[in-house]
């Protein structure tokens, strides 16, 4: 147990961005109706399945339309 205490610092900032980055990515996804590839419902389930920073970052490389 003492050692999960000594990894808190960096863990709680962690998870604060990762769920930060998922919160901006599904605003953007429901606002915007064009994508580079895919649609809507893949990109909603690629966030989320993907949800550790992977599936965020997968759609504003690959999914989101320059504006």
């Amino acid at each position: 147990m003492s050692d999960i205490k000594e990894f808190l610092p960096f863990l709680i900032p962690l998870v604060i961005v990762q769920f930060a980055l998922l919160a901006y990515v599904l605003v953007h996804i429901f606002k915007h109706d064009t994508y580079k590839r895919g649609n809507r419902a893949l990109w909603v389930v690629v966030c989320i399945v993907g949800m550790e920073f992977i599936g965020p970052i997968a759609y504003l490389l690959l999914g989101k339309e320059d504006a």
